[in-house]
């Protein structure tokens, strides 16, 4: 089978969780002996992903993937042309948008990875109200344009799928299931003691989102601090600037940011527990990432956060900020967890058991 994807996340945003997929999503099809994988995206002029990824003859920079000019250039001017003369059977793409503009031909089947709703279905700040406004249309209409388009549409969670569902009524034959790839990490942890990191403390990631709830975590943290001196201190990666000015400073809170890969090993694997305080997830990544090195974690309830994390792990209401204060202080002084059942649950999102189900979604559309 002749499979195209949507280069663009990977080559653009390698690091980010919707750019990591997009490569999860590369390995995965190149391990499959029935697949013919062709690359589709834009590059700026001689660059040298020209090579291997069929790219539009002008130039286009690498993070312009939102830029609606660019999007609508290559979405509509090059893409359907392009797909054509590859004769590319399959299209994916996984960006919650972005499936070509115009009519789909007869014998092209299309899908559509769609990670999360939020950008309909939450407030999103992109600077002034000319440009939330303008986003905000561009958005509904780019994303209902590629669920109606789409003959699949995977998302990460069973809460996405139903939050599609809801938006989309008329998609619901359409929706899977494909969890993220979490591939954990590689290699030994890195020495953190340059870091100075206090013997014990609690981790959250995540600091500029609003749906990341961390500002309402902050203080709800700093409540449990004043009723017990067994609650650890907290580090966030992140950056403070996102946090309100009078949180910044509080005694027992650290920042972090611009870690490697081996340095974010050693953080969250001493960490004596990674919280998730979000009130709305499509998926939630850094919890299969504590649980691979045996952290514990304890996530807010309400969203795609319940399915991903195990059964026996605290769980929060994301609103109860006293509740939450003296959830703090009960496990400031919890005896430890085994690690061995935690590592065990997050083999279940490791790579064989994503090519497992990627394998079964592909046959599906055979």
């Amino acid at each position: 089978m002749r499979i195209g994807l949507d280069y663009r996340p990977a080559a653009g945003y390698s690091n980010s969780g919707i750019g990591r997929q997009n490569l999860a999503l590369e390995d995965a099809l190149r391990a499959n002996p029935q697949v013919s994988l062709q690359l589709f995206g834009v590059a700026p002029e001689d660059h040298p992903l020209r090579r291997r990824v069929h790219c539009p003859r002008w130039g286009a920079p690498l993070q312009g993937v939102h830029r609606l000019p660019n999007r609508l250039r290559f979405e509509g001017g090059f893409l359907p042309e392009a797909l054509r003369e590859a004769e590319v059977e399959l299209y994916i793409c996984n960006f919650n948008m972005g499936l070509p503009l115009g009519r789909k031909p007869k014998n092209l089947r299309y899908v559509l990875q769609l990670h999360d709703l939020f950008q309909l279905t939450l407030t999103n700040s992109h600077g002034s109200r000319l440009k939330e406004r303008v986003y905000g249309l561009t958005d509904k209409l780019s994303i209902g344009h590629s669920v109606k388009q789409a003959d699949r549409i995977w998302t990460p969670s069973q809460y996405t799928a139903d939050e599609l569902v809801k938006l989309f009524p008329q998609a619901r034959d359409k929706v899977r299931v494909l969890p993220n790839l979490v591939t954990g990490f590689q290699g030994e942890p890195a020495d953190i003691r340059d870091l100075q990191l206090p013997e014990r403390y609690w981790l959250a990631v995540g600091t500029r989102e609003p749906r990341k709830n961390i500002p309402w975590f902050v203080a709800a943290w700093q409540a449990a601090r004043q009723q017990s001196p067994d609650v650890p201190e907290l580090v966030l990666i992140g950056a403070p600037e996102h946090l309100p000015s009078e949180l910044r400073a509080v005694h027992g809170l650290h920042f972090l940011s611009d870690l490697s890969d081996s340095q974010l090993h050693g953080v969250y694997r001493q960490a004596q527990r990674l919280w998730q305080p979000s009130y709305a997830e499509g998926f939630g990544l850094p919890v299969i990432e504590a649980l691979s090195v045996g952290t514990p974690v304890a996530v807010a309830s309400g969203s795609a956060l319940d399915e991903i994390t195990p059964a026996g792990s605290p769980r929060f209401s994301p609103t109860d900020s006293a509740a939450l204060s003296q959830l703090m202080v009960q496990l400031a002084s919890a005896p430890p967890e085994d690690p061995t059942p935690l590592k065990a649950w997050a083999a279940g999102y490791a790579e064989d058991a994503y090519r497992q189900r990627f394998n079964e979604l592909l046959e599906e559309l055979k």
